[in-house]
């Protein structure tokens, strides 16, 4: 029976996750462990689960809860979403003021700039302070219903307290570059094809089938502007910006105010390079006018605001050759294609090579050797061919073909007709095998420093590993019969993989190679499951059941687990000591505690990965960027602009030495 009581409890939990969820996913900076905050969501998972009718769809535990659907509805908006004209330079900006005030006449005007996400335009309903449906842009007059899967993205709220009876939020969402380039690397080895950039990605993630898969893409949403609404009373966009982070949204924090285009065109100016620093894609600034009075005044054509326009940013291309095209073996057999390029300045960075993925991407981009290419950074990192200049074509050009046997093993390649990938069908390939140990051994993976390709290589030319379990059976006498293998480098080589023992659970399902399965699937999969004998004993059903894992990961689990070479070396870890179980945050008190920390520069003694996950066991929280929430700055060698900022907001920064100090690491001399 349910009581008042129990109504009341559940409340209370529901009121304090979405306080907590708040503070983690958008402010970044939490005040509980994840430990804590995990204990509150089951104590909520468990209420629910006894009385089933209490559940409300704004519950914490509803954001994968809905069910795979057949297709999206076409739902009408109430109020259009518009498109904004587009600028390409400073005069074009001028021309966009000189109608501004000559639509409103001689009052001054303000102007608000706000970075373009390259995203997907999103449309969000609120009823009484829940949410009930998340449509798509679509056509600017009907969009999409993907309501279960924009419930997967955290920063946006399923409940607001204190809200109007009606309102619509719009933002976009977006795909972050560290994830867009841990997805696309997933695909490849899937053998599935790449998405084009930030932008193509977020859009199919949302428009998955499965809420599930969306859940495990990690994206995320800015909140820009409001569509039809009942009793809000907002005179201006920077009012209203404040007010949507009053509703606990994420609002991106780069946003300014200006006194006249002349400082807006500056600011434009300003963020043309700065915005490469960002964490996600921006293609341009939208420029408003701030006032809503004036906004009225000016009106709209059929599909543009005459007060707003969006400055688009040149793409950052270069022109090079295509100098030889070369087949590399993935960790799960895939051969993938990559042009060898005449060296070329892009994006601060020389670019030698570029990835082609896969057959099907060549031939539809007619790739050749010896093309003339323009290429460019898909998330401004990975270097991709945007097109080929045919025209410079001189007939010396090849064709590339696939080869017909795998380069390391001589055996049959195979394509299977799901997938866009060639892949070598013998799992005893040397390539396959080489490629398993490396990844094991990588940093993200069981992190064994000084297990590198050049180690690994040797290790196989001397017999002394078949498999990733037996690095753990090697000895110092076993390494020193390796050429250019002396006595210090053995001892250290051994000490590091007795270290890598205790990594846990979520890094060795990482290390093990699992098709499907990445970084971010094997943490959710370890904080599900709690050990492996509870992932090896589960059914497809069961595993499916972890949110943020979808079909084909859970079967590709379960398959894992129940082939016998498989299970004979996750028997031989076990024998020889592998932590098998997940790592526990132990408290939040340490030296870090209630720290937002930015790291900027080079670190010489640790890699910012490391120095990132020793921050969070000392129980502080990591920044890419420097906000106003940012308590501190660590600055290495050559920090740059976000040193300058967190100076001119006043934010505590420290030098390496000083932080290894703080963090406890003795630094030798």
């Amino acid at each position: 029976m349910v009581t008042a009581e129990i109504i009341k409890k559940a409340e209370e939990l529901r009121k304090k996750l979405r306080y907590h969820s708040y503070l983690y996913y958008v402010l970044d900076k939490p005040e509980i462990t994840d430990f804590e905050f995990d204990r509150l969501y089951r104590s909520l998972v468990d209420l629910e689960k006894e009385y089933p009718e209490i559940v409300t769809p704004d519950s914490p535990t509803q954001r994968v809860g809905g069910k795979a659907s057949d297709d999206f509805r076409k739902i009408p908006f109430k109020k259009p979403m518009l498109s904004l004209a587009n600028a390409f330079s400073a005069e074009e900006l001028r021309d966009f003021d000189r109608r501004v005030h000559g639509g409103i006449g001689a009052m001054p005007v303000e102007y608000i700039t706000e970075l373009k996400i390259d995203g997907l335009s999103m449309n969000l309903i609120y009823e009484n302070g829940s949410l009930m449906q998340g449509l798509t842009r679509g056509d600017g007059k009907v969009g999409e219903d993907v309501t279960s899967n924009v419930k997967t993205i955290k920063t946006i709220p399923l409940y607001i307290e204190n809200a109007p009876a009606y309102m619509e939020v719009r933002g976009e969402v977006y795909m972050p570059r560290k994830s867009f380039i841990a997805l696309n690397e997933e695909r490849d080895e899937a053998g599935m094809m790449p998405f084009a950039n930030c932008r193509n990605a977020a859009a199919g993630s949302l428009r998955q089938l499965d809420p599930k898969v969306t859940a495990a893409r990690n994206l995320d949403f800015f909140a820009y502007a409001l569509g039809a609404e009942e009793g809000l009373d907002i005179s201006s966009q920077d009012d209203l910006l404040l007010q949507l982070k009053k509703f606990h949204f994420r609002v991106n924090p780069h946003y300014r105010k200006w006194d006249s285009i002349e400082g807006v065109i500056t600011g434009v100016r300003e963020w043309e390079k700065k915005r490469r620093e960002l964490d996600y894609d921006t293609d341009g600034m939208v420029i408003k006018v701030n006032d809503f009075r004036q906004q009225e005044l000016l009106g709209a054509t059929g599909k543009d605001p005459k007060w707003a326009i969006a400055y688009k940013y040149p793409p950052e291309e270069a022109v090079t050759k295509i100098e030889k095209i070369v087949v590399s073996m993935g960790r799960t057999g895939v051969l993938t294609p990559s042009a060898d390029l005449t060296p070329v300045r892009l994006a601060g960075t020389t670019v030698k090579r570029a990835t082609l993925h896969n057959l099907d991407f060549i031939r539809e981009k007619d790739i050749r050797e010896g093309d003339t290419v323009i290429i460019y950074k898909a998330g401004e990192i990975i270097p991709e061919i945007a097109a080929v200049l045919k025209e410079k074509r001189n007939g010396s050009e090849k064709e590339f073909e696939m080869p017909e046997n795998c380069p390391v093993c001589g055996n049959s390649i195979r394509r299977i007709d799901t997938e866009a990938a060639f892949r070598c069908i013998n799992p005893a390939c040397g390539g396959v095998v080489r490629e398993k140990l490396i990844h094991f051994a990588s940093r993200d993976a069981m992190d064994i420093e000084g297990l590198g390709p050049a180690v690994v290589d040797s290790l196989l030319a001397y017999r002394l590993v078949a498999d990733a379990a037996d690095f753990y059976a090697l000895k110092e006498d076993d390494l020193r019969q390796i050429e250019r293998m002396g006595e210090k480098s053995a001892a250290n080589l051994i000490t590091a993989i007795r270290a890598s023992k205790e990594r846990g659970l979520a890094k060795l399902l990482f290390g093990l190679g699992i098709r499907f399965l990445g970084e971010k699937g094997s943490e959710l999969a370890a904080h599900y499951f709690h050990t492996i004998d509870a992932i090896m004993a589960a059914d497809v059903e069961t595993i499916e059941e972890t949110e943020g894992i979808g079909k084909i990961t859970a079967k590709s689990l379960y398959d894992y687990f129940h082939d016998e070479k498989n299970i004979e070396m996750i028997n031989k870890l076990k024998n020889a000591g592998v932590l098998m179980e997940e790592i526990k945050e132990e408290s939040e008190s340490g030296m870090f505690s209630g720290e937002s920390v930015v790291l900027t520069g080079k670190l010489a003694v640790m890699g910012r990965r490391e120095a990132s996950e020793l921050i969070k066991r000392l129980g502080g929280t990591t920044q890419s960027s420097v906000t106003n929430i940012t308590t501190l700055v660590v600055a290495g060698e050559d920090a740059g602009s976000k040193l300058e900022k967190a100076r001119a907001k006043g934010i505590p920064v420290i030098d390496e030495q000083e932080f290894l100090k703080r963090a406890g690491v003795g630094i030798k001399e």
